[in-house]
């Protein structure tokens, strides 16, 4: 009947093009992502464990909000992520992911022996430092 759909025609053919191109953009930040994840996890594997004297100098804490829709009820959810910033003796700063029973254990100000092993936080141990 209609051999030309104008403006919808055209689009029914430029769909699964643009939607081949936004799932292949998709589907390369999901394999870069756990690329550098597992990449950052063998980096630290291969890394050792130092202990340092180190001064926590700042808390943070960073809140994701997620929301899904199962069968018609909407989920809500919260993940909290901790970090600590230590100074060591040379002066150089790190952040540190924490967990959240350490992070209530620090305080700014705290000096000690800080154990990590690559960007992985293992311990600290308050005490003063030595002189």
């Amino acid at each position: 009947m209609y051999s030309d759909f104008g403006f919808y025609g055209g689009f029914t053919q430029l769909f699964p093009i643009l939607f081949g191109v936004i799932f292949l953009i998709v589907a390369v930040m999901i394999v870069v992502t756990l690329i550098r994840g597992i990449s950052q996890w063998n980096s630290n594997n291969h890394s050792p464990v130092l202990t340092v004297e180190a001064l926590v100098t700042s808390k943070r804490q960073e809140v994701s909000h997620r929301h899904s829709n199962q069968n018609t009820m909407d989920i809500y959810s919260n993940f909290t992520s901790y970090y600590a910033t230590f100074q060591v003796e040379s002066g150089d700063r790190m952040e540190l992911g924490v967990s959240g029973t350490e992070y209530g254990m620090l305080a700014e100000g705290d000096m000690g022996r800080l154990t990590f092993q690559g960007t992985r936080y293992l311990s600290f141990e308050r005490g003063s430092l030595e002189p």
